[in-house]
């Protein structure tokens, strides 16, 4: 893969570098058995998003590598931008490696923003999988576009956007489009970003975005189809931090090249600040897998191994860029650097933030 591979090689080392400083290791042979067993991999969305199309695909991977292949079952619990579905994991959930959690920068913000709704602590949990990811925006042909080279278009048009709420990944398109001065209305309370794509289908939205694995499954046959028009990607980081394409959509302009295209200038300032803080928080640690904080180390040495142990599998291999897009499911003292860095924002940038989405959009964290 070229040097824009998800977050880059060189960043990769650099965080692994800085990871194995601190002494984190990588996963140790496992000595846990899982024969006859069932586990629950909760996933706090409903099915048919980016979330969900990730956990179906590595669920029976997982239960193949897992010592005495348990049966991995899928457990949707939508609601709240994610944080229902979370609390119950934090709350309920045994350190006997028969719960697990999937997460995404939808639970993420709502944890990085304060809010009050969020009842879990991201360092209680033992991190057993990171998968960077990447998205896709993407409109209405009705709206009169033929492709990217056409998004100045969109200046002058009413836009609806399906949102999970303004704490939820959705924040990355609302400060994007903030920031492209665009004119579009939120509605929140949409329970996964699947059902946003839904009520684009359904003629109620006409703008969207779906992570790489929900738009290559669901929404790139709206596009051969002709019944969407891709726009932009979000982009990746390269090794200098620059957003630059997306491996996975190398025809598709990058979020920083479609503004580009629509100002002549590349994006800056306080809002453009805000805006890269939280996609860099939301896409190159999109996605991980946790297990509660107390689990003994034996069985997360099981899962690291697991999710290690799949890349090698013919199924894996043939079908992992065509469902997850050209981005590497990772472990160890990487998956652990993402984790930290997914989770971290400065509290300039949180205080920006929370003041915008209370003064423009009415939204006060916990009553979306």
């Amino acid at each position: 893969m070229n040097n824009t591979f998800s977050i880059t090689r060189r960043v990769a080392l650099g965080l692994v570098a800085g990871a194995m400083t601190l002494g984190l290791a990588g996963p140790a042979a496992a000595e846990s058995d899982f024969s006859g067993k069932t586990i629950e991999w909760i996933i706090p969305f409903s099915a048919g998003g980016g979330s969900d199309t990730w956990a179906r695909f590595n669920a029976p991977l997982l239960s193949k590598y897992l010592p005495g292949n348990p049966t991995v079952v899928v457990v949707n619990e939508p609601g709240g931008g994610s944080t229902k579905g979370t609390n119950l994991f934090a709350a309920r959930a045994k350190p006997d490696g028969l719960t697990i959690l999937g997460t995404s920068g939808s639970t993420q913000f709502p944890y990085l923003l304060g809010d009050p709704r969020v009842r879990y602590e991201y360092k209680d949990w033992k991190i057993a999988m990171a998968s960077p990811t990447g998205g896709v925006v993407y409109t209405s042909p009705s709206l009169g576009l033929n492709g990217p080279e056409d998004i100045a278009m969109l200046k002058d048009k009413n836009l609806v956007y399906a949102s999970q709420g303004a704490t939820s990944l959705d924040l990355v398109p609302l400060l994007g489009f903030r920031l492209m001065d665009f004119d579009v209305q939120h509605v929140f309370g949409f329970k996964g970003r699947g059902d946003g794509r839904l009520a684009f289908e359904r003629g109620e939205v006409n703008i969207d975005y779906q992570t790489s694995s929900a738009y290559l499954k669901s929404v790139q046959p709206l596009v051969d189809a002709g019944q969407a028009v891709p726009l932009f990607s979000w982009g990746v980081l390269n090794e200098a931090g620059e957003v630059v394409r997306d491996p996975t959509f190398p025809d598709l302009p990058s979020f920083v090249e479609a503004y580009e295209t629509l100002t002549g200038a590349a994006p800056s300032g306080p809002e453009y600040d805000a805006y890269f803080a939280f996609f860099t928080a939301g896409f190159p640690a999109q996605k991980m897998v946790f297990l509660p904080g107390e689990t003994p180390d034996d069985i997360v040495d099981a899962y690291q191994k697991a999710f290690e142990d799949m890349k090698a599998d013919p199924d894996y291999q043939a079908n992992a860029d065509t469902v997850l897009g050209a981005y590497g499911q990772v472990t160890g003292a990487l998956a652990q650097a993402l984790f930290e860095k997914g989770t971290t924002i400065t509290p300039e940038i949180r205080a920006q933030v929370t003041g915008m989405l209370a003064s423009e959009y009415g939204v006060k964290l916990g009553e979306e």
